[in-house]
């Protein structure tokens, strides 16, 4: 593989890391004290999933984030930083990359009628899918120092 400037996997690495970035402002952004205090994350989200076009999304959300709210926000919350610091220090990698999808995934499914959203989360997405199948944590990152994977 020919590149320019960097090596494939150091430019895996930058992907890796710039998704990082991604996940991290995601989390950055958010009212914390909001999505916690008052539960806005989950409460807009719980709008969004009641008018959903979808029943299995309505029924879903229904089931497992509705009768949860507070823990939820914090799941969501936490999420995005452990995944924005995994991918950054590359701790876990392949973990945080799956997880990430997954995580993705969830979005563009409740966002299934947001064009901005779908791109964002698609983007995501396939950002992680390149980073796990690219394996971008063998160059500059911790799961490469300590011989993880």
């Amino acid at each position: 593989m020919d590149t320019i400037w960097l090596t494939g996997a150091e430019w895996l690495a930058v992907l890796r890391i710039g998704l990082g970035l991604w996940w991290l402002e995601s989390w950055r952004h958010k009212d914390r004290k909001a999505w916690f205090e008052r539960g806005s994350g989950i409460t807009w989200a719980a709008g969004i999933a009641a008018e959903h076009r979808w029943s299995a999304v309505r029924s879903g959300f229904d089931t497992v984030v509705a009768p949860h709210p507070r823990a939820m926000a914090y799941v969501v919350v936490s999420a995005e930083l452990a995944l924005g610091l995994g991918l950054i220090t590359g701790f876990l990698t392949p973990i945080a990359l799956a997880g990430g999808f997954l995580l993705n995934a969830l979005y563009f499914t409740l966002m299934i009628h947001d064009v901005a959203e779908q791109g964002q989360n698609a983007m995501m997405a396939l950002m992680s899918v390149v980073g796990l199948f690219g394996m971008s944590w063998q160059t500059w990152s911790l799961d490469s120092a300590l011989g993880l994977f």
